[in-house]
Formats: structure tokens, C-alpha cells, sequence
């Protein structure tokens, strides 16, 4: 009995140090990093910029993919199907992974799957005209609508994305009926505005700022105005409480370890910290952001609880 005792405790001596080591050896095989937009778009931009800093942290590869469609969830519905061993994760942003699964029903995901590992950028979102646009002003634009109910054509990127709702927001707050085109991301949409087939478009702030010399950026949906672009008024500003923004960060399958979420995190968030990339941000019109996996957690079920409603009453 003694003798059988004895095997018992070094059989589970043995397979604890077995699990230890193998949780000490994270990661040992190559990363999917899946970006659930177009390439080009920010979310590749800034996974791009990631990509070697994370492998020389990790000490492993890891491979970009793409996985486009219905407004990352697409992406997103395939990262919740897949094996949490830590070796694949996906770009993530709210308020799409929010807005999503409240405005379809059948996305795919719940946002509740999605397992956060850190939140590093945000860009506010603005709505901008080209430069030989008629519309000088925000007031110019909304004028023109209200004479011409839908005639004033609008792009950004997805469905039920946090441009299609800015666009609602406006509609319903300036008391204006537009047409609004969706695009598979970011890219896509600014190629269509830059060829003129929309006349406005809801543009993340990287990608006005980096084309400000085509475009008139009309409002900021900020609470102050956007650094970068000090003259660009903000729509709170124009009388209109409208505000919004794409938060980014990166997530995992539900059931992904925890151990392995933390050495994950620490990567990203050794990143975002570094001054010399927030500096890159900046100059490239992103905003820095740091949340760690706990924080983005919080911060995502904050933002159900803020936008359920908003979606219950554009869904009516």
C-alpha cells in the first residue's frame, strides 16, 4: 500500500513539473495573428508594426492572416471556434465586437467569448469631404441633406461598426436621412472616397490625418479636439453630442489559459508602452493605449452595457 502511495505522489510530482514546464515553454510554435479586415486597414497597420517586436519578445514566429467580412465578424466567429492553446489570436476593436452580436443576433460570436489580452491604440473617428467638396462646413452638408433626403452618400467601414453607427448618430441628431455605403474596412472605404464614388466618408483618424492634403476633415467625434488637427472643430462642439472612436487591442479563444494570456500581454503591452512606438503613433495619427487583459475586460463590458441601448433604438 505504502509502495503504491508513494508511486501515486511521484507520478503527480512528475506530471505537475510536466505542467509547469510546458506552460514554461510558451510559446513554442509559430503565432496566427488573424486581422479580421482588408490589408491595409489599421488593424493591419498596426499589427504590421508589431509583428517583429512581438516575435523577438516571444522568441517565436508569428504569421499575419486575413479574414475580412461582415464587419470583422467574420474573423471573429472563427477565433471563438478555434483551439485555445494560445496560438492563435485576433485583432479586436470596440465597438465592433460589441455592436455586432447586439445589432445581428447571428454574428457568429458573442462578445462574451472573445478573451481579451490588451487594448493599445484608439482612433477617433471624423467625417470628411475632399477638398473640392461643396461642403465647407458640417452645417453646409447637414443643410443639404435635409433639401435632399438621402441624397448625400456616405461611406466607412462595415455594418453595425462604430462608423455605420456614427453615421445613425448623426442622422437621427441633425434630423438628416443619408446613404450609407459599407466597405470590407478601412482601406477599401478611403480608396472609394479618394475616387469619389461617396462624397463623404467616416474615416478613422489616422487615415484623414495621413491624407489631410485630399481631404477637409468637417467634425471629430472627440471630446477634445484631435491633436494632430487643432482646427478641426469637434461635432460636440457644432451642437451635436456625438462621439466616437475605434479602440484596438487583441484577443484570444475562450478557454485560452490564463498563463498564457499574461505572456501575451506583457508583449503587447511592452509595446505599447514604448515610447519610441507611441511617437510612431502619433506622428501616424493613432492614439496610444494601454489596458491590461483585466482592464480591457472591464472596459468591453462597460461598453455593452453603453451601447445595447443605442442599438436597441436604431434596430426599431
Amino acid at each position: 500500500m505504502k509502495k503504491l502511495i508513494v508511486m501515486a505522489l511521484a507520478f503527480s510530482l512528475v506530471l505537475g513539473l510536466g505542467l509547469i514546464a510546458h506552460a514554461e515553454d510558451y510559446p513554442s510554435e509559430p503565432i496566427t495573428y488573424t486581422i479580421p479586415f482588408n490589408p491595409g486597414g489599421q488593424s493591419d497597420l498596426e499589427a504590421r508594426r508589431q509583428q517583429p517586436m512581438l516575435e523577438d519578445i516571444l522568441g517565436t514566429s508569428v504569421i499575419i492572416q486575413y479574414k475580412p467580412g461582415g464587419g470583422g465578424s467574420v474573423g471573429w466567429a472563427e477565433l471563438t471556434r478555434s483551439k485555445p492553446d494560445g496560438y492563435t489570436i485576433a485583432g479586436i476593436n470596440v465597438p465592433h465586437i460589441v455592436l455586432q452580436p447586439l445589432a445581428r443576433g447571428n454574428a457568429g460570436f458573442e462578445t462574451s467569448q472573445i478573451k481579451p489580452i490588451a487594448f493599445f491604440q484608439t482612433t477617433p473617428i471624423g467625417l470628411a469631404v475632399l477638398k473640392d467638396s461643396q461642403f465647407k462646413t458640417l452645417d453646409d452638408l447637414i443643410q443639404y441633406a435635409k433639401a435632399n433626403p438621402g441624397a448625400v452618400v456616405t461611406g466607412g467601414s462595415g455594418t453595425w461598426s462604430g462608423h455605420h453607427i456614427a453615421n445613425l448618430q448623426l442622422q437621427e441628431k441633425a434630423g438628416i436621412e443619408t446613404t450609407y455605403v459599407p466597405y470590407k474596412g478601412a482601406a477599401p472605404a478611403v480608396a472609394a472616397f479618394l475616387g469619389g464614388h461617396v462624397q463623404a466618408l467616416w474615416g478613422n483618424s489616422n487615415d484623414l490625418y495621413q491624407h489631410a492634403d485630399k481631404l477637409r476633415v468637417l467634425a471629430f467625434g472627440t471630446k477634445e479636439p484631435f491633436a494632430p488637427m487643432p482646427d478641426v472643430p469637434t461635432f460636440e462642439s457644432l451642437g451635436y453630442n456625438l462621439y466616437a472612436s475605434i479602440d484596438r487591442g487583441a484577443g484570444a479563444p475562450p478557454g485560452t489559459p490564463d498563463e498564457k494570456i499574461k505572456v501575451l500581454q506583457d508583449a503587447f503591452l511592452k509595446i505599447a508602452n514604448d515610447p519610441k512606438v507611441q511617437e510612431q503613433m502619433l506622428r501616424d495619427g493613432f492614439v496610444p493605449m494601454a489596458l491590461d487583459a483585466q482592464q480591457a475586460a472591464e472596459y468591453i463590458q462597460q461598453k455593452v452595457e453603453d451601447w445595447k441601448p443605442v442599438v436597441e433604438k436604431f434596430k426599431k
